[in-house]
């Protein structure tokens, strides 16, 4: 099978088109892919809890997300650096296979230490299934559906986000956490076995050259540190960590910007070129995104919101992200600028709104105060979807085959990056703040001041960003 280029593209300005029976496998394929990505990340976080009580290993509960998010960056990494000759297909193959593994292996283990190498090769192969996604949009689809498909994969993520914690639920009791990574094995397989007959065969275009080891252990350390920061309780920690990951990457992109042998596409590290502008845009969205992992604990303690219903109001953020990407899908040239400057604006204002609303004493939730703080999460994950498949599909629009690989991994690895470092600057936020202490009342309303004050500012460099983009360049 080759690539699917001759697809009726009249019938392209809906999204439903990737359904049509030509394209049908492939996006099942791709989506699927994307989607066992991402389950399992919201999955493993609920489950987790009761791993720890039937097998032990508390003091280690950390690395479960520790090296599942580090080796994704790695397995995102590989499909641009895989050995020369390997097609996509193959690849696709491979990472079904390993996440099917890393899945027996997790299922199986009878100690934490064998969960958490179980973690690591599940995270690997998610990773490749995640950049494949991107990787093959371009010989899967015409161009006028490279939008579409982004905006599927933004919605699979959307649903995840309340899909697998409701799943993770269903095995949280005593050992039953083992079939929740059973049930992904022959869901693997199945894939890894189909994807010969419903992925097309491509040609290895990429240009001949080394793998960059130096940038890639650079980006790699500085994700493993900033994960370990966002797991741990001590603050001088949490700085260090933090500090050393940021020294990490600026010298990832130091030696990217002088070697020929690069991990990035060309430009990708200069500020002046408008690829670098979009990757900026996709780290700084995310980052202001994970601020949002701290609204159920806030809903909680000053609004006197259940905890459960907590949890269903801060999927209002995925929920938006979701409808945005949808009602923008169709956007191109001139109004797809204008999706994505008012995206990175809305996200930045919900955000810092935030402050008024959520950030106040109110434990009988008067809906004068709740009301406003819903719909500014639902209006951060609103923000972000409006523009993210119109960012995607420039940056694949930018480059030339022989670094497409490298533009569509670099996707997924600056996205992980983003999420990475935001969850760790919150942390290091509210506990600086006094989340902890004083605690009570008045700690969280400090610490929620600070955090969506503070979290704010990386959405106003979006928005300085977007500002630079011309329709020329989609």
């Amino acid at each position: 099978m080759s690539s699917i280029q001759n697809v009726d593209t009249s019938r392209s300005t809906s999204i439903f088109t990737l359904f049509s029976p030509q394209l049908l496998p492939a996006t099942l394929m791709l989506g699927g892919g994307v989607a066992l990505y991402a389950v399992e990340s919201y999955i493993t976080a609920t489950i987790a809890p009761s791993i720890v009580r039937d097998i032990g290993g508390l003091e280690l509960f950390s690395w479960m997300i520790t090296l599942f998010v580090a080796a994704g960056v790695l397995g995102s990494i590989t499909v641009a650096t895989r050995p020369r000759g390997m097609g996509l297909r193959t690849v696709y193959v491979a990472a079904a296979l390993i996440f099917g593994a890393g899945n027996l292996i997790c299922a199986i283990a009878p100690i934490i230490q064998v969960v958490l190498a179980g973690r690591a090769v599940q995270g690997f192969g998610a990773g490749m299934l995640g950049a494949l996604g991107y990787a093959f949009i371009r010989f899967v689809y015409p161009a006028p559906l490279w939008r579409k498909a982004s905006t599927l994969y933004a919605a699979i993520w959307g649903v995840a986000t309340v899909l697998g914690p409701t799943l993770g639920g269903l095995f949280s009791q005593g050992s039953a956490w083992r079939e929740a990574f059973v049930i992904l094995v022959p869901l693997a397989g199945l894939m890894a076995l189909s994807a010969r007959w419903l992925l097309p065969r491509v040609e290895d275009d990429r240009a001949q050259q080394k793998t960059p080891i130096l940038q890639i252990a650079l980006l790699l350390g500085a994700v493993l540190l900033v994960s370990l920061a966002g797991t741990i309780e001590h603050m001088s920690s949490k700085v260090i960590l933090v500090a050393i990951s940021i020294a990490s990457v600026s010298a990832m992109l130091t030696v990217e910007r002088k070697s020929a042998n690069r991990l990035l596409p060309q430009g990708a590290v200069m500020l002046s070129r408008p690829i670098c502008r979009l990757y900026l845009m996709i780290f700084t969205l995310m980052m202001v995104l994970t601020s949002d992992i701290y609204i159920p604990y806030f809903l909680q303690t000053l609004h006197g919101v259940a905890p459960l219903v907590s949890g269903y109001l801060v999927a209002l953020v995925a929920l938006g992200w979701t409808l945005a990407a949808f009602l923008s899908t169709s956007f191109s040239g001139k109004r797809a600028v204008v999706s994505i400057i008012v995206g990175c604006v809305l996200e930045t204002a919900a955000t810092a709104s935030l402050i008024l609303f959520l950030a106040r004493d109110n434990p009988s939730s008067d809906l004068v105060l709740l009301g406003p703080a819903v719909v500014a999460m639902f209006l951060m994950g609103f923000g972000v979807g409006l523009g993210w498949a119109h960012l995607v599909t420039k940056v694949i629009g930018l480059v030339g085959n022989a670094e497409q690989d490298k533009a569509s991994a670099a996707i997924s690895t600056v996205q992980s990056l983003g999420g990475g470092f935001g969850s760790s600057l919150a942390g290091v936020i509210v506990n600086g703040a006094g989340l902890a202490d004083p605690g009570r009342i008045v700690g969280s309303m400090s610490a929620a001041t600070w955090l969506y004050a503070l979290m704010a500012l990386p959405g106003l460099v979006s928005i300085a960003m977007s500002l630079t983009l011309k329709p020329a360049s989609a």
